[in-house]
């Protein structure tokens, strides 16, 4: 099973009202060297529980390459598969502009994403257009993957069936 994970307000937060915790691993120069000082909202623990999932994980985000040179070190993963990104525009309003390559990226084979700009239109139109098991979950942005999210994963990764949410 494929996730496709994003990177900003999903594994890094931002938007909240409060401070964000500070954290830090054996590679705090790449955040320097990525000039991104919000890297160290990145929880690293959420590493580990990702590639607990047992899901092939794969960047879905506009970081590209910077998620395997930054973010996954960061996290403890090994390098994942990006996505690359075509070319086109979605009107406004219309479906998230990453929708249409992830299902022809998934090729019906069982996904999930997840994502902080997931809406409505995009489940619609995952349900008319891709044959397999799709989670279109999203984060919310201020505070990232949290324990909550996680066991929305865990139970639906671990469920067998036609469901499709």
């Amino acid at each position: 099973m494929l996730l496709f994970l994003d990177v900003d307000g999903t594994l890094l937060p931002f938007g909240a009202t409060g401070p964000y915790p500070v954290y830090e691993t054996g590679v705090g120069a790449c955040a320097r060297a990525v000039g991104n000082p919000l890297m160290t909202r990145i929880d690293p623990r959420l590493g580990p529980r990702l590639a607990a999932l047992g899901c092939e994980l794969v960047w879905a985000t506009t970081w590209m390459d910077e998620a395997n040179a930054c973010v996954a070190p960061w996290l403890g993963l090994p390098p994942l598969p990006v996505v690359e990104w075509p070319d086109e525009e979605c009107p406004p309003g219309a479906l998230h502009w990453k929708t249409r390559p992830l299902v022809a990226l998934a090729a019906g084979r069982p996904f999930v994403w997840v994502d902080d700009e997931i809406t409505a239109a995009d489940r619609t139109w995952v349900t008319a257009h891709h044959p397999g098991r799709a989670l279109l979950h999203r984060v919310d942005h201020r505070y990232g993957l949290t324990g909550a999210d996680f066991s929305v994963l865990e139970q639906w990764i671990g469920r067998p069936g036609p469901d499709r949410s």
